[in-house]
C-alpha cells in the first residue's frame, strides 16, 4: 500500500508531500490546476519514461519518492529479498530526474537499473489511465487482460516459451535441410580426421617418453665406449683412481710416526677405494649387460615420425594432437546421429510440439472458462453503467493453421452488441468515446477486483460519464478501495462524495511563477469541494445542501 510520496520541482509541482491511507482516496481541482501530476510522479516512480520537461523551469532537477508498505504484499518482500534490498516493512521508490532528461533510479536508498522499478512497480501499483482506453482497442491487451482475470500469466509465459524452444528449433532443422550437401561434405572429412587420429592413438606424454628413448638409442654406441673408458680408468688401469688411492693410503700409512690430524683423511681414502671399486664394478655390469637395439630405434623414430606429419598437417604442436583428436570426435558426434542430427532435431520438434499443444491446450481451456465469467460480470457492470442492453463477448478465434502461434491456440478478442438482435463487432467499430469509456470502466474494475496488486490507480475513467451512472461509478471505485487502495483522479461530484479521503488540487501564481497545491480536505471543505463541482463558481445555498446530502449518502454507502 502506498502510505507516502513526495515530489519535488515536478512540473509546476515546487514541493508536495502527501500521506495516504487504504481506501478509496479522490483527487479534484479545477481543470489545468494539475491533478494529474501526483499520479504522473507515481508513473516515474514505476520506472516510466521521463524528458528534462518534467523538470520545473529554473530547477536542476526533479526528485519524486513513493514509500510503500509491503507487509502484505508477500510477493514483493520476496522480490526485495532476492534482490538484497529489503528494509523491514518498508519500500522506498526513488526516482531523480535532471534538467537534461537523464534519470536515476533508487529502490531503499540503493541504486538500481529501471527495470527494476518497472518489476516492482508492477507488484505495487497497477494504473488505469484515460489513454488507456485506445490500448482496449489492439487484440494484445484483450488477451492480456483475459490472461490476468484468469490467473494464467504463469502458464502463458511457459506457452510463450514452449512456443520459442519449437521455433529455434524448427530454424535449426530447416538451416541443415538446406544446406545437407554442405553438412555431408562436412561429415565426411570429420570421419575421415577422426578415423586417422584413432589410428594414431596417440596418448598424453607418450610423445615425450619417445623423444627421450630416441635420444638414447641413437647414441648407444657412444654411451658404451664412454662407460668402458670409465670402467678402465676406475680399477682397470695401471694408473686407476683405484690404484692411485691405494697408493696415496700406502705413503699415509709408511709415517714414521703416528699423526692424529691425518686420521680423518686417511678414512676418507678408505671409504674413496671402496666407492671407486664398487663404481667400478657398476660401469663393467652396465657395459656387459647393455644392448643396442636398431630395430626399437626404428620403430621408435617411425612412431615419431608419424606423430609430426599428423601435427603439420593440422598445423598444430604434437601437444595439441590430444586436445584436436577429442574436440573433432565431439563434433563429429553431434553431427553424426547425435544433438544436431537431423534424425535428432527431428524428433526434438516433435517432442517439443507436443509440449507447447499441451501447455496451449490447458491455457485455451482456462481462457475459455474465463472468458465465459468476464462477459457476464462485464455485462453486469455495463447494466450498472446505465448500458443493459450492451452486449460484451470475449471472443476466442481458434486458427485454422497447422503453425503454432506464440500465445496459444487462440486469438482473442472483445466484441459487442449495442442493440438486442445486432452481431457483435469489434470495439473500435461499434463504440462511441462515451460508450468506450464506460466499457473500459467496467472492464478495469472486473479486473481490478480479481487483481493482488494492492494499489489501484483510476487516471479520469469516469470521462463521458455523468448522472446517475457516475454515482454508479463513484460506488464501483469505493467498493474496490474498501478491499484495498484506490486513487482516482476525478470531474465528478457523484464520484468525489464517495471516496475516503479527499485531496484538493489548486494553482497559484507567485512572482511570475505558477505552483500546484494539494491539500486534504476536512468534511466540511470537502462538501464546499463537492458544491464547486456541482455548481460552479457560483454557489448557493440549494447547491451547498445537495452537496451536503450527496456527501453524507456517498460516506454512508457500503458494499
Amino acid at each position: 500500500m502506498l502510505t507516502q510520496l513526495t515530489v519535488s520541482n515536478y512540473a509546476i509541482a515546487e514541493r508536495v508531500e502527501l500521506q495516504f491511507n487504504k481506501g478509496m482516496t479522490a483527487f479534484t481541482g479545477e481543470t489545468g490546476a494539475g491533478k494529474s501530476i501526483v499520479l504522473d510522479a507515481l508513473g516515474l516512480a514505476m520506472g516510466g519514461r521521463a524528458d528534462a520537461g518534467a523538470v520545473r523551469h529554473g530547477a536542476k532537477r526533479a526528485d519524486i519518492t513513493a514509500t510503500f508498505d509491503v507487509s502484505g504484499i508477500p510477493e514483493a518482500g520476496d522480490w526485495l529479498a532476492q534482490h538484497e534490498l529489503d528494509d523491514d516493512n518498508d519500500c522506498i521508490l526513488r526516482r531523480v530526474i535532471s534538467k537534461d532528461g537523464r534519470s536515476r533510479a533508487y529502490i531503499n536508498g540503493q541504486p538500481c537499473p529501471l527495470n527494476h522499478l518497472k518489476e516492482l512497480g508492477g507488484l505495487l501499483m497497477d494504473i488505469h489511465s484515460q489513454h488507456q482506453h485506445q490500448s482496449l482497442l489492439r487484440k494484445d491487451t484483450h488477451r492480456k487482460l483475459v490472461d490476468e482475470f484468469a490467473g494464467v500469466e504463469a502458464l502463458a509465459a511457459d506457452t510463450r516459451e514452449a512456443w520459442k524452444t519449437w521455433n529455434q528449433i524448427r530454424q535449426r532443422l530447416t538451416e541443415r535441410r538446406q544446406n545437407a550437401d554442405e553438412a555431408e561434405a562436412k561429415l565426411q572429412l570429420l570421419r575421415y580426421q577422426v578415423e586417422e587420429l584413432d589410428r594414431l592413438a596417440l596418448e598424453d606424454g607418450e610423445q615425450e617418453q619417445l623423444e627421450q628413448e630416441q635420444a638414447q638409442l641413437s647414441q648407444a654406441d657412444a654411451v658404451l665406449h664412454s662407460s668402458h673408458q670409465a670402467a678402465l680408468l676406475c680399477t682397470e688401469d695401471e694408473t686407476s683412481a683405484a690404484d692411485l688411492v691405494r697408493q696415496a693410503l700406502q705413503q699415509l700409512e709408511q709415517l714414521p710416526v703416528d699423526v692424529p690430524a691425518l686420521a680423518d683423511t686417511i678414512q676418507m681414502l678408505n671409504e674413496a677405494q671402496i666407492q671407486i671399486s664398487e663404481a667400478g664394478d657398476n660401469l663393467r655390469h652396465f657395459v656387459e649387460d647393455y644392448e643396442a637395439d636398431p630395430a626399437r630405434l626404428a620403430e621408435v623414430e617411425e612412431r615419431l615420425s608419424a606423430i609430426y606429419q599428423m601435427a603439420r598437417k593440422h598445423r598444430i604442436t604434437p601437444e595439441e594432437l590430444p586436445e584436436l583428436h577429442q574436440r573433432l570426435s565431439a563434433e563429429l558426434a553431434e553431427l553424426d546421429g547425435g544433438e544436431g542430427s537431423l534424425e535428432q532435431l527431428e524428433a526434438e520438434l516433435e517432442s517439443q510440439r507436443a509440449r507447447f499443444d499441451d501447455l496451449a491446450c490447458k491455457l485455451s481451456e482456462a481462457r475459455a472458462k474465463a472468458a465465459a465469467e468476464l462477459d457476464q460480470r462485464v455485462a453486469a457492470e455495463l447494466a450498472q453503467l446505465s448500458m443493459p442492453n450492451m452486449q460484451f463477448i470475449t471472443h476466442l478465434n481458434r486458427s485454422n493453421g497447422e503453425e503454432p502461434m506464440p500465445h496459444g491456440l487462440e486469438e482473442i478478442e472483445f466484441l459487442v452488441s449495442a442493440n438486442p438482435g445486432q452481431p457483435a463487432r469489434p470495439l473500435a467499430k461499434v463504440a462511441s468515446g462515451g460508450e468506450l469509456s464506460r466499457i473500459s470502466l467496467a472492464i478495469q474494475v472486473v479486473v481490478a477486483q480479481t487483481s493482488t496488486t494492492p494499489t489501484l490507480v483510476f487516471d479520469e475513467v469516469d470521462v463521458g460519464i455523468g448522472g446517475g451512472t457516475a454515482e454508479v461509478v463513484g460506488r464501483l471505485l469505493r467498493t474496490l478501495g474498501s478491499n484495498g487502495q484506490v486513487l482516482c483522479v476525478t470531474h465528478l461530484p457523484q464520484v468525489a462524495a464517495q471516496c475516503h479521503q479527499h485531496l484538493f488540487v489548486s494553482k497559484f501564481t507567485e512572482q511570475d511563477a505558477t505552483f500546484s497545491k494539494i491539500e486534504t480536505l476536512d468534511d466540511h471543505g470537502r462538501i464546499s469541494e463537492v458544491a464547486r463541482m456541482l455548481g460552479g463558481v457560483d454557489m448557493t445555498e440549494h447547491t451547498i445542501a445537495h452537496a451536503r446530502e450527496m456527501f453524507s449518502k456517498g460516506q454512508a454507502t457500503h458494499h
